[in-house]
């Protein structure tokens, strides 16, 4: 499977973007989604994920309450809003999937960059302050 992230930009604190990610094939609605970060001198973390069906999903502390992930499996996309940005969410945001039929049978995701199978090329996103 191929992902492209896009919507990125630049926003001032306390403004929103939203992000989406597609994904093309006919197997998107069996991957768990997530959303990772990568800001400058920093290791990649995870900012959110969503199990196939969209009925679970988790979030990284620092974006709690502020960001929301979802999908569409008709659409082959998942999305990530994001409102009351801060300079801290400066970063390159990039999309995963995860094709592990265990998770799938689960209806869970994981949050370890590592256990994600496809990635997409990142899209960057600023926040001045």
């Amino acid at each position: 499977v191929q992902l492209q992230a896009f919507g990125g930009g630049l926003v001032q604190a306390g403004g929103s973007l939203r992000l989406s990610c597609a994904a093309s094939g006919r197997t998107f609605s069996r991957y768990a989604m997530g959303w990772f970060r990568q800001g400058p001198g920093k290791e990649r973390e995870v900012v959110a994920a969503i199990n196939w069906s969209g009925r679970s999903t988790y979030y990284a502390e620092p974006v709690k309450g502020r960001f929301t992930i979802s999908r569409d499996n008709a659409k082959n996309t998942a999305y990530l809003q994001m409102n009351s940005l801060k300079p801290e969410d400066t970063a390159v945001y990039y999309c995963a999937a995860d094709s592990s039929p265990i998770r799938y049978s689960a209806g869970s995701y994981s949050y370890r960059p590592n256990e994600y199978h496809y990635w997409g090329q990142g899209t960057q996103v600023t926040v001045s302050s």
